[in-house]
């Protein structure tokens, strides 16, 4: 069995702002802040005032504006920390101001990318259509990013620090429950009462910029604001469960291990480095083989060998390290005035095979697959006795908008077929649609499968609908068999996959349901929408409405009860 990657490393994705967020009445905001919306903070209720007993951490809608904790005071702040803050104002203003679309919070954080400015206790949701089928006892829980301080300066929508909203079903009901994943980055500066740590995306906009921003980070390390050693990177990308844990990923640091507790809150454990096993940061992508139980990842770095490939056993012990060398000149970026993170258009993109119990990188196979650009691979499958490698995967056509201009982007999902003896790659495209965030069933994952479940990008990230594809049609055939429309002024978020019976090894593969947040821009509500995997129009066979909006964002996961009683 073969471990497929490809030779460009970019994880997320990068979006078109929506520049308008209607609201009901109802609805409480602050006023705009250079034309960004953000939600109002929740009065505190001080139980001293009448007399009564201590806030539970259960909440309904008739009293969702309470909080559970007292008041976050914002902290003293320092001379050391007032100095600071004021060279990087320095900085925004007259070295690297927000020049572009992209890194301009105005834009980036306008509509439903708006952070929620407070976390969420857990707290009574309303089903408004259907019901909660038992398959779904567990949580479904989504990553993204949520600024804590509005930045005040450049930023990028992959610079947030992350906050997981997770929807706790069980006997029908559900309870919705925000939190921040505390990293050390989210901690240090919640201390300092301002950012501190400088942006990975943003903050490195040129040379002059880079010069600025690098002198002024050693003298905060300097100063002892913070240790870089203990982490500067976020986890708001994505989640995985794997060795009986539930992490919060991202590509620029370790995992964090969270959990959820009995009352559907979530706690942050702590940076897990696996014993000392596992250094600097990994991908927030990791593969879990649902039959042996074994992880694969990889992390890449600015530093040789860039690439390292490594696994997990069943029992969660890290296995060595397989460094894969490749050639990178991370400067060129920089040099040239844009962001650390590209692509370089002059090369001819590859995909890389590796056998998953590989020693060293002699044995990766580099196959050249003119114009194809993989960001979100969906599966991967031997053929032919292993002999070829099947992989299903969106291509982005314009590789060089990805985290720049979004909406000039299209993903074309395309079947790929690699043949390891001779060394042909053919491809076909599956569906002509602006497609990705597709998945599948996960007790499918890295064998044949043959439905994928796909966002529609409108265009990306604004998600106005999902389709389910059928790989297994024809090479010319278009492979859409179903398709739901989330409907005017209504966008949703990657779609994820339960299994109605995950016990049932007979069950057919598309014998579930589909899930997902969707937000109504026209009514400014969030929901969470069960799908019907098998209709034919992806049927809603519940509909919950969310205590408060959830912003657009990343990755989610489905953890089961049985899993979450692991933790």
């Amino acid at each position: 069995m073969y471990s497929v990657s490809s030779s460009s490393f970019i994880s997320t994705f990068s979006p078109k702002p929506s520049l308008h967020l209607r609201h009901s009445s109802s609805s409480r905001l602050l006023p705009r802040i250079n034309s960004t919306v953000v939600e109002e903070r929740a009065p505190i209720i001080n139980p001293s005032e009448n007399n009564g007993p201590p806030h539970k951490k259960l909440y309904t809608r008739s009293n969702r504006n309470a909080v559970a904790s007292p008041a976050k005071l914002r902290p003293e702040t320092t001379l050391v920390t007032a100095l600071f803050t004021t060279v990087e104002d320095v900085i925004n203003t007259f070295i690297d101001p927000p020049s572009r679309p992209s890194v301009d919070p105005k834009h980036v954080l306008s509509g439903n990318f708006a952070p929620v400015l407070d976390e969420l206790p857990p707290t009574e949701c309303e089903i408004i259509h259907g019901s909660l089928p038992p398959s779904l006892d567990g949580a479904y829980i989504r990553n993204g990013p949520n600024p804590q301080f509005l930045p005040r300066g450049p930023y990028h929508l992959f610079d947030g620090d992350g906050m997981l909203h997770a929807i706790r079903i069980r006997n029908g009901k559900a309870t919705l429950c925000s939190r921040f994943v505390k990293t050390y980055k989210y901690n240090v500066e919640k201390q300092n009462g301002a950012p501190v740590i400088p942006n990975v995306f943003s903050g490195f906009n040129g040379v002059t910029a880079s010069v600025a921003r690098g002198a002024l980070t050693a003298l905060r390390v300097l100063a002892g604001q913070y240790n870089p050693v203990n982490g500067i990177g976020l986890a708001n990308t994505s989640l995985a469960f794997f060795c009986n844990r539930l992490f919060a990923l991202g590509e620029s640091d370790l995992p964090y291990a969270v959990r959820l507790t009995n009352t559907g809150d979530i706690e942050t454990i702590g940076r897990f480095d696996f014993g000392g096993k596992l250094e600097m940061s990994m991908t927030a992508h990791p593969k879990t083989d649902p039959q042996t139980g074994e992880t694969f990842a990889f992390r890449y770095s600015p530093v040789p060998p860039f690439l390292t490939f490594f696994r997990f056993d069943s029992t969660g012990k890290k296995q060595r390290d397989v460094p894969i060398v490749m050639r990178m000149n991370i400067m060129d970026l920089v040099l040239e005035g844009g962001s650390p993170v590209g692509a370089d258009n002059r090369k001819t993109p590859r995909l890389g095979v590796i056998p998953r119990y590989a020693g060293d990188d002699s044995e990766m196979k580099w196959f050249e697959v003119p114009g194809f650009n993989i960001i979100h691979a969906i599966n991967a499958w031997d053929e032919n006795d292993g002999n070829a490698v099947v992989l299903i995967a969106p291509n982005i056509m314009s590789i060089e908008h990805t985290l720049e201009r979004m909406d000039l982007v299209h993903s074309l999902v395309e079947k790929v077929k690699i043949d390891l003896v001779t060394g042909i790659v053919t491809r076909h495209p599956i569906s002509a649609r602006h497609l990705d965030f597709a998945v599948i069933n996960p007790a499918f994952l890295g064998r044949r499968s043959r439905y994928v479940y796909a966002a529609i990008g409108d265009p990306m990230p604004k998600i106005s609908g999902v389709v389910k594809l059928d790989v297994s049609k024809g090479d010319r055939d278009d492979c859409t068999v179903a398709r739901r429309m989330y409907g005017p002024g209504c966008y949703g978020g990657e779609p994820f996959f339960v299994a109605r019976d995950p016990g049932d090894q007979e069950a057919e593969e598309d014998d579930g349901y589909v899930v997902t947040y969707v937000h109504d821009e026209v009514a400014g509500e969030s929901k969470f929408l069960v799908m019907d995997a098998k209709s034919p129009e992806l049927e809603i066979v519940a509909a919950v409405r969310l205590p408060r909006r959830v912003p657009y964002g990343f990755h989610g996961l489905f953890v089961k009860e049985s899993d979450i009683n692991k933790l």
